[in-house]
């Protein structure tokens, strides 16, 4: 798997499982992607409605766009849902951050034509491929 080439081609994220507390990691990447990447970044919790004056979306099917790469923080239970969700929508990338793998969802997947990183943090590998 090309990390280097997924990141380059990946002009939208989806941030599932965004917290609006800054000491969630989940926070610290969207920081750092707003402001160190150019890509376009979508907000998902159905939880909250808006960070910082950013609109947080309740799910992948209300976003606006169909993001390039769906970048998850969810509890592994939660991962299979992320996946249909991901398929159903039309996504290219799912990103498990760093702590997530589940073998299954990712040759499900791969089956279903997506690429699948899973147990890496984006920030971590953006930052130090391309930034």
């Amino acid at each position: 798997m090309d990390i280097e080439r997924i990141l380059r081609e990946t002009k939208s994220v989806a941030i599932v499982g965004v917290s609006a507390d800054p000491m969630r990691p989940s926070h610290g990447v969207w920081q750092y992607l707003k402001s160190a990447s150019d890509y376009e970044l979508y907000l998902v919790n159905p939880t909250i409605s808006e960070i910082g004056g950013d609109v947080v979306y309740p799910s992948l099917a209300d976003l606006p766009v169909v993001p390039d790469m769906v970048d998850v923080f969810r509890r592994r239970e939660q991962l299979r849902s992320v996946l249909d969700d991901t398929i159903a929508i039309g996504a290219k990338t799912l990103w498990l951050q760093q702590g997530l793998a589940d073998d299954d969802v990712a040759r499900d997947g791969v089956a279903a034509g997506l690429q699948v990183v899973m147990d890496r943090c984006l920030k971590v590998d953006h930052a130090r491929l391309l930034g």
